[in-house]
């Protein structure tokens, strides 16, 4: 099964949430939960499974946890394909 490994920068409680992939392929997601307990974290799990459009349980945090910049694993998508799909 395929994997996206995908490099991303979080904006916690920000006043709307959404995916954004800027011309240089920087993703940023904003969500409006705070940094603590995990809330966040698990805020932006389901943010980019939405702009996916695949399950929450596709996608996981593997790195970054007490940071904003986070390195996610999608799986079920290639890493074009992932890309693909946030920046519609």
């Amino acid at each position: 099964m395929p994997k996206a490994r995908i490099t991303l920068s979080v904006q916690p409680k920000a006043r709307r949430a959404g995916v954004t992939v800027s011309e240089a392929s920087v993703v940023t997601v904003r969500v409006s939960a705070v940094a603590e307990k995990g809330k966040a974290n698990a805020a932006v799990v389901e943010e980019l499974a939405r702009a996916i459009g695949l399950p929450v349980s596709a996608v996981e945090i593997v790195r970054g946890h007490s940071g904003r910049d986070k390195v996610v694993v999608v799986e079920g998508l290639t890493q074009d394909e992932a890309m693909r799909r946030l920046q519609r």
